[in-house]
This record gives structure tokens, C-alpha cells and sequence, in this order.
């Protein structure tokens, strides 16, 4: 008996640690890991200052997951659903604010030091990133783009199987949730204890 190959989408707020899962998972199932973010922005410096038209991000990720399985991560709100209609299953993580923005904070100093410090190139794009993702559990009436509700509705409406995961929780612990609620999407009874 043949089965499709194995897609999984996986997506939450900004460092809810919905990359961190899609490498590890990549790495566990040899499956390649693309990320939505390397292909939303145009390559500028600084980054992150010009998207690419959604057309032009669809045919580029599709391009990159090729025919096969693979591991698609990051938050495409609408623009790109067609990428994920013979994904195998959707995970979206659901992590507390706090945490959050506490990953992030560290991520943005690792990541960039001190451009995102006063003065520095980055730190009016830091500045307005930081309070965009603080407003993903409750978005003010200016923010645009992915939060929890608009992730809820589009949840609801998707027919492959979801699987809910606590962002609190380790990759490792998260992994191995995915690959036994993979096993029982694929198989229909869960793995044994």
C-alpha cells in the first residue's frame, strides 16, 4: 500500500517556536524545511522593509517544497492556502504572550545587536515589530496581519486534521506529539504508549 508523502504545516505567532519545530521535524523525517519568511520579504538591508507580491511568494515556495514531503512553517494568512492542500496535517502552536515576547526580545538581540539599539539602523523597524507582535492575542484596531483570531477562523475552516501544541512545552517533547498524531492521521489509532 503507497501513502502520500509526508507535508506538514506549521503555524502560530511570531516565536511561538514554530520554526524551531519545522527544523527539528526536518531534521528527524529528512524532510526538507522551508520557512514562509524567506520568501515574504525581498532581500534589502535592512531587512524585512519590502514584501514580495503573494503571486510571486506561492510560486516561489511551491517551487522550493517541490513534489515530495516537507515541512512548511511560518503564517501565510490566506494568501497562501493553496500551498498546503495535500499537507498531511497542520500543528499550530499556541504559546503565552510573556514567553513570547520574551524569545523574541532575545532572538532580535542575537540576530541584530545593536542596529536594534537607539540609534541604530534597525531600531524604529524593531521598535514597531516588537509592538506588532505584542498585539497578536489582541490586536488593536491599526494592527493588520496574523492573530489569534484570524488563525482561530482560518482554523476552523480547514478540512485536513489540526493538531494543537502548547509552545511552552520542549521541540523535542512537540516532535515527538507530531509524529505520533501523524501516525494516527495515517494509520487511524494512536501509537502505543
Amino acid at each position: 500500500m503507497s501513502h502520500q508523502p509526508t507535508r506538514i504545516y506549521i503555524t502560530g505567532a511570531s516565536c511561538a517556536g514554530v520554526t524551531t519545530l519545522g527544523a527539528m521535524l526536518s531534521r528527524q523525517l529528512d524532510l526538507p524545511h522551508i520557512d514562509v519568511d524567506q520568501f515574504y520579504w525581498l532581500p534589502t538591508n535592512p531587512p524585512f522593509s519590502l514584501k514580495r507580491p503573494p503571486q510571486e511568494r506561492v510560486s516561489l515556495i511551491r517551487e522550493a517544497l517541490g513534489t515530495e514531503g516537507w515541512i512548511l512553517s511560518g503564517s501565510f494568512d490566506g494568501w497562501g492556502d493553496v500551498l498546503i492542500e495535500h499537507a498531511s496535517l497542520i500543528v499550530f502552536i499556541v504559546t503565552p504572550h510573556a514567553v513570547r515576547m520574551d524569545r523574541l526580545k532575545n532572538r532580535e538581540k542575537q540576530r541584530y545587536g545593536n542596529r536594534i539599539a537607539l540609534g541604530g539602523d534597525m531600531h524604529e523597524a524593531h521598535l514597531a515589530f516588537t509592538e506588532w507582535a505584542s498585539q497578536y492575542e489582541s490586536p488593536g484596531p491599526s494592527h493588520t496581519g496574523r492573530n489569534l483570531a484570524r488563525h482561530e477562523s482560518w482554523l476552523a475552516k480547514q478540512s485536513l486534521p489540526v493538531l494543537r501544541l502548547d509552545g511552552t512545552a520542549s521541540p523535542d517533547r512537540m516532535a515527538e506529539q507530531v509524529l505520533s498524531a501523524l501516525f494516527q492521521t495515517r494509520y487511524g489509532r494512536p501509537t502505543a504508549p
